[in-house]
């Protein structure tokens, strides 16, 4: 596995948001970009795992300022956002997922409050911490490459998928990844640079519920390693791993209604429960996993085929 330390080193002197940092990938990344020099400002809706992967950042030398916000809550984010001094890196990583449980061609729908849910969390979530970085990068002095900040989404390998067991979970995705390349170029030309990053399965809490097969399983620190070499490489689109990427954009090709038969028999990820939906509240559905189920699934590799 490639070392967080020497990922980390072109992070250096620079400050760095991260929005989902308590776990996952988000959590990944700012253990990978922590070094001496290097501002994180760390956001999540788990305070005490917030604090934690701050800490761990603190210990490699980092300044970390952790931040327990909702993505979803706009007027929030522009006020945190808007105060940090300088900003060099964005990673847009928070994010939910949820599906129906069921095969394609059950008939089983997504409830509407579900619907609305992942798309004002994944959507909705990443405008909210890139657009006003956007307004705060704009305001920066510009590097020797005429670079004034970067701006990393996270979206997914199921941007390429119409996959009727999540439907608005890829959706929501394939909006994230198709903003974020085609507002590449205009924003390259004031200096802000963006990346989309679509990645295939990756081991978290989020996909340690899933009860079916997940060809390409990696760790997230593995998946880090991967997002902060493509980036610094300059790619505007990153997706991996490469040949699932290709199976993705072969169902692309297909009529949507072939396609569908095709992915028909596919199971997906579960409903969010029912509390989970409820705005007012700060957990979800991947949050309430059993963690100490999760360590024996990964140890044990029993993922149900």
């Amino acid at each position: 596995m490639m070392s967080f330390i020497l990922e980390s080193f072109f992070m250096q002197a620079s400050s760095t948001l991260i929005t989902g940092a308590s776990s996952g990938i988000g959590r990944a990344l700012a253990l990978a970009c922590a070094a001496r020099g290097v501002q994180l400002h760390l956001s999540g809706r788990n305070q005490a795992r917030l604090q934690a992967v701050a800490n761990e950042c603190r210990a490699r030398g980092a300044e970390a300022c952790p931040r327990a916000i909702d993505v979803r809550d706009s007027a929030a984010m522009s006020q945190w956002i808007a105060g940090i001094e300088r900003l060099d890196w964005v990673f847009a990583n928070a994010g939910i997922s949820a599906g129906t449980h069921s095969a394609g061609d059950s008939g089983v729908r997504e409830r509407a409050a579900q619907v609305r849910a992942i798309f004002a969390t994944n959507l909705d979530g990443v405008l909210n911490t890139v657009l006003p970085a956007i307004e705060r990068m704009e305001s920066q002095p510009p590097d020797a490459h005429g670079v004034r900040g970067r701006i990393v989404n996270i979206a997914s390998m199921a941007a390429f998928i119409a996959f009727p067991g999540a439907p608005t979970y890829c959706a929501s995705k394939a909006a994230v990844d198709y903003w974020t390349t085609a507002s590449a170029p205009s924003h390259r030309r004031r200096g802000i640079v963006l990346h989309s990053v679509c990645p295939g399965f990756v081991r978290s809490a989020m996909t340690a519920a899933n009860d079916f097969p997940m060809p390409g399983l990696i760790d997230s620190e593995r998946a880090a390693a991967i997002i902060l070499r493509s980036v610094r490489a300059g790619k505007r689109r990153i997706v991996f791993p490469w040949w699932m990427a290709i199976g993705a954009r072969f169902m692309q090709l297909l009529p949507p209604a072939l396609a569908a038969r095709m992915l028909a028999s596919q199971r997906s990820m579960g409903p969010m429960p029912t509390d989970c939906l409820d705005r007012s509240r700060i957990s979800s559905a991947f949050e309430r996993v059993d963690q100490t189920k999760f360590r024996d699934r990964i140890r044990d590799r029993t993922w149900r085929s």
